[in-house]
């Protein structure tokens, strides 16, 4: 790094980086109606990402037992509706989706990204919703998957063990929330989560806090997995308001 600071200014860098980083990719965002509090819908994700030069978008709703008049299977259909509607419109118009989970287990407001996820996996962590997060992580199995806190540090989130994690969402940038970055890159270090994660948590089309956050990366995941996989790998930026944030 010290050798090429020798031959090129801070612009060269970034340019250089965002060459060879070439694919934006949103981590945290949100669809009306799977997830109730998202105001936008699968058509007009894809078309907002795809205005701001994002090559993918993580489709991240929500997934909890809140919604008590469905069955299992009426849920997960439900939930997995918007993603597909998403995934579809994303393919018309050359962007891609990858299904994500925000999980909320029943005895908290925490909230825990996963990445690598197939509906098989949804009704099977459905049933370990009102046991808790360390049950869950305990008594299942993620070999392919990446398991990550969202905004550790809000108000009214609980602390967890960070050994049940594999990294966390430092970088969330939703403007209705103190997601406390700072303190959340900070706790990350002391407690050697390597896997650090930045996303916009895209609810509202009104708020101006889309697209604010993405990791770049070298190649574009191919499924939910392979995003898993790249995350694993951690051979990628993260961008904050058009700005490399070198970790």
């Amino acid at each position: 790094i010290e050798k090429t600071r020798q031959n090129m200014n801070l612009q060269e860098i970034k340019d250089t980086l965002c060459h060879d980083y070439k694919y934006k990719i949103e981590l945290d965002a949100h669809t009306s109606p799977a997830s109730r509090c998202s105001e936008i819908s699968p058509r007009e994700i894809v078309k907002t990402y795809k205005r701001l030069g994002f090559h993918a978008v993580a489709v991240t709703n929500h997934f909890s037992h809140n919604h008590s008049k469905l069955t299992k299977e009426e849920y997960i259909d439900f939930f997995l509706k918007d993603f597909e509607e998403t995934e579809k419109f994303g393919k018309a118009i050359g962007v891609k989706v990858y299904l994500g989970a925000e999980i909320c287990f029943e005895e908290n407001r925490n909230e825990y990204l996963v990445f690598g996820i197939s509906r098989k996996m949804l009704e099977e962590i459905y049933d370990f919703l009102p046991f808790g997060v360390e049950n869950f992580r305990n008594n299942y199995s993620l070999p392919h998957s990446i398991f990550l806190q969202a905004h550790p540090l809000r108000d009214g989130i609980e602390k967890v063990d960070p050994e049940i994690l594999d990294g966390v969402e430092v970088f969330n940038m939703h403007p209705g929330h103190n997601s406390r970055i700072g303190q959340v890159a900070d706790w990350a270090k002391q407690n050697n989560l390597s896997i650090i994660t930045a996303g916009s948590d895209f609810h509202h089309p009104h708020k101006n806090h889309e697209g604010l956050a993405a990791i770049r990366s070298k190649y574009l995941p191919s499924d939910s997995f392979d995003l898993a996989k790249l995350l694993k790998k951690g051979d990628f930026l993260i961008e904050i308001c058009g700005n490399i944030v070198l970790k």
